[in-house]
């Protein structure tokens, strides 16, 4: 078909025919774009229909980012501006580009590393979290499933929130090192003090067990630690102070330190601050749980900050997601230092250290999975029974491994956690490869070299005498 004719230099219109476009004006419209896909998005999280931040730091910095609106005021006729009128514009101002602490390809590698896991496991959810030791910055966070900021129309109503920072889950035995650092700092034991672990123990009105059924065990602390033992670290911890009730209020005391029970300082949006019940209001069996991480909840973020400050020599630095900003004028601004604390003495930490090293290293160890070639690591399992949030009640498991490298020169934390698995359900099975594959990419990726020192290779296990 041929293009209608031109007169003068304009389509001819019929006369006798109304404008249709008489009322049609052109409108410049944005979009907001995330050409990453689905990477970091339940970091980055998305704007609404509106284009206002509707979850993550997209909500947490809306008005940074949104800048302020121009405006424009003139006269009109018949739909058409009227030019003799003149008009008034206030230009629009851009928003705030936010710098962020996430590294592209080590977030790339723990989404894939965790997709992948959770899939094998049959799980529901799992999350991976990197974090720089000394700077408290996140390197990476990835959850499973996830969503396509780009694509909502398909995610899951469930996906679109940041399960990291916003799911509170008893932690099981990886809790157990805040307990042996409150035993250790407090001056209560050392690390080769000996414990007599029987294969039961009764308190209050439960029967406590081991993850294995064993008759008597004669076991150091740094052994109780290794084989994450239940019932030494009980007897650890009651140890604490002169009666039951000072020893609730001493390690209650520790784990606020940590950050349990605390906001992290991210400041995300949903963030949970965890579960803990004031010390004096310890009862019955919670008393001896909560020592080996059950009757306590946390979040992975948290979590992970308790071993970064274990590896920053006992000093808690609160996490961080953005490095700075650069306002609409280019000008670079840093984020502020985040905020430091002093949980523990350095030797406590190192001392810790060198028994985490056994958790990996050694034959009896339960986290033998995360080893990694030519790097010393330091890391502890974590196999904890999971409160469904749906019913309230116990069901399923969590399953979790942290650890961070090199273990003598702490770089990197690494943290995996994944629920409510049904291939299985042990934390050093299902998270330890997770944590191998991914620390040893980010050690690779930020050029850090293994120290080339031996472990120390502290007993687990002591003789009774004859």
């Amino acid at each position: 078909m041929g293009r209608p004719a031109a007169q003068g230099g304009r389509t001819a219109v019929d006369p006798g025919c109304a404008d249709v476009l008489a009322g049609v004006f052109h409108r410049e419209t944005s979009k907001r774009v995330y050409p990453a896909g689905g990477l970091a998005s339940n970091v980055v999280g998305f704007v609404n229909g509106e284009g206002v931040g509707a979850a993550g730091l997209e909500q947490q910095y809306q008005a940074e980012l949104a800048g302020r609106d121009g405006r424009i005021t003139y006269a009109q006729s018949g739909g058409r501006l009227v030019p003799t009128a003149g008009f008034h514009e206030r230009a629009a101002v851009p928003g705030t580009d936010l710098r962020l602490t996430l590294d592209r390809d080590i977030q790339w590698e723990a989404q894939q590393a965790i997709t992948d896991r959770v899939k094998a496991a049959g799980a529901e959810k799992g999350y991976v979290i990197v974090q720089d030791v000394q700077s408290g910055q996140v390197l990476a966070m990835a959850t499973s499933p996830g969503f396509d900021a780009d694509d909502l129309s398909h995610a899951a109503p469930g996906t679109l929130g940041n399960p990291a920072v916003q799911d509170a889950y008893e932690p099981g035995s990886t809790a157990k090192l805040m307990t042996m650092a409150a035993v250790l700092d407090s001056g209560t034991a050392a690390w080769d003090t000996h414990v007599t672990v029987p294969g039961t123990l009764h308190r209050a009105d439960r029967i406590f067990h081991d993850d294995v059924d064993h008759g008597t065990w004669h076991l150091t602390l740094n052994g109780v630690l290794a084989k994450s033992s239940n019932i030494g670290t009980i007897e650890a911890a009651e140890h604490l102070g002169k009666t039951q009730a000072q020893s609730n209020q001493v390690l209650y005391g520790y784990l606020q330190k940590f950050g349990i029970g605390r906001p992290t300082g991210l400041g995300f949006p949903g963030e949970t601050q965890g579960i803990l019940a004031k010390g004096a209001d310890w009862k019955g069996s919670q008393q001896y749980t909560i020592p080996f991480g059950q009757g306590l909840s946390l979040s992975a973020i948290q979590a992970t900050s308790v071993y970064s400050t274990i590896a920053n020599g006992g000093v808690r630095v609160d996490p961080t997601l953005v490095q700075g900003t650069t306002g609409p004028d280019g000008h670079y601004t840093p984020a502020p230092a985040p905020e430091q604390t002093r949980v523990v003495s350095a030797q406590t930490a190192a001392t810790l250290a060198r028994m985490l090293e056994s958790v990996v290293t050694d034959e009896q160890g339960t986290g033998t999975m995360a080893q990694i070639p030519g790097y010393r690591v330091a890391g502890k399992t974590g196999t904890a029974n999971r409160v469904d949030p749906r019913t309230g009640r116990y069901s399923g498991y969590t399953a979790s491994f942290i650890g961070f490298a090199p273990a003598d020169k702490p770089r990197l934390t690494v943290s995996c956690a994944i629920q409510n698995p049904t291939n299985g359900h042990f934390g050093g099975q299902l998270c330890g490869p997770v944590f191998k594959q991914v620390m040893e990419f980010a050690l690779k990726t930020l050029r850090v070299p293994p120290t080339g020192t031996a472990p120390p290779n502290l007993p687990v296990e002591w003789k009774p005498s004859p």
